[in-house]
């Protein structure tokens, strides 16, 4: 089983991410700890080295679900998945769940830190609708629609 999870911030990515972790014992890459420095967010990492990552990772590994919102990273592992798995569930999920989440320490030195961000993370969340980049939702529907394999939209994260 190798699971491609894609969706906005606060989709559910994670969540579902850990679950299938511990159901069906995969190895897990949330793209966000290979994407931004550790400790420095928003500071993204070298694009050849967040490449070089994410290769290392699907070479090493047999069986593994893959979580994020990054479009070009999740279309690089597109070949090597057996099923890529859409999180949709609409802005008001997405900015509800941001507001619970927890501290990531992976991104962020401190929880202050973090919730200094929020109001920039919301904004971006909104944006997801409208925006033309491989973060957006224009582009996961380009992936998703593009995708061969086994697949799935899942509007209500608890379908998952």
């Amino acid at each position: 089983m190798r699971l491609l999870v894609m969706g906005n911030s606060g989709s559910g990515k994670t969540t579902l991410a850990r679950r299938l972790v511990e159901e069906q014992r995969l190895a897990h890459l949330d793209l966000d700890s290979i994407v931004w420095l550790p400790g420095e967010s928003p500071v993204m990492r070298e694009f050849a080295m967040i490449c070089d990552s994410l290769d290392r990772f699907l070479a090493q590994h047999q069986a593994w679900v893959i979580e994020g919102c990054y479009g070009e990273l999740i279309e690089r592992a597109l070949p090597a998945c057996s099923e890529l798995i859409f999180l949709n569930p609409g802005v008001a999920v997405c900015l509800s769940n941001n507001l619970r989440r927890p501290w990531e320490p992976h991104k962020y030195p401190t929880q202050e830190q973090q919730d200094r961000m929020l109001a920039d993370l919301q904004a971006w969340v909104q944006s997801y609708y409208v925006r033309d980049d491989p973060w957006s939702l224009r582009f996961h529907r380009h992936l998703f629609e593009s995708f061969d394999g086994p697949k799935r939209e899942v509007v209500r994260v608890d379908e998952a």
